[in-house]
């Protein structure tokens, strides 16, 4: 894991602590690295609840309670997927701040409508907050999913103020 990936972490952990929030993660393209790049800190039990890595449709539905109407309507990669799987995170965790992920790494998969590198993030709070961003970024797969990750600390950091 990247120097700075770490180090964003760590500032996350400090925001997290300094609220008495928990964090949680869902996470398909990047496969749990979020949580990873969490979990190199030490203590980060203290603000980290738990993490989902849902890389199917099905793992998605099951476990964070994404319709399949939606995955049907938009796909595994968009902004409604990603607003319901925070939902779920939160719903299935104690956490008050969730982030989900779910985009193309590559090198296959994309397509004209979403090429590789199309992300989106999804954060949300316990209090009703919830924010998205969609991302295209470039690069092989690592890259993809490196930007992703740390994009995802970013704003965890970002709506943990």
């Amino acid at each position: 894991m990247q120097k700075d990936i770490i180090e964003l972490a760590q500032q996350v952990g400090q925001a997290l602590h300094a609220r008495h929030w928990l964090a949680a993660t869902a996470e398909s393209c990047t496969g749990g690295g979020v949580a990873y790049a969490i979990t190199t800190i030490s203590g980060s039990s203290a603000w980290f609840d738990r993490s989902f890595v849902t890389y199917t449709n099905e793992a998605k539905q099951q476990m964070l309670g994404v319709q399949s109407d939606t995955l049907q309507r938009y796909g595994a990669v968009s902004e409604a997927v990603v607003k319901e799987m925070t939902a779920g995170v939160l719903a299935h965790s104690q956490a008050n701040i969730a982030v989900a992920i779910s985009g193309i790494a590559g090198p296959t998969g994309g397509s004209d409508e979403k090429p590789v590198g199309t992300v989106w993030i999804a954060w949300q709070t316990t209090n009703g907050q919830t924010y998205s961003q969609h991302y295209l970024f470039s690069g092989d797969r690592e890259q993809v999913r490196l930007q992703a990750i740390r994009e995802a600390l970013q704003g965890l950091l970002l709506y943990s103020k």
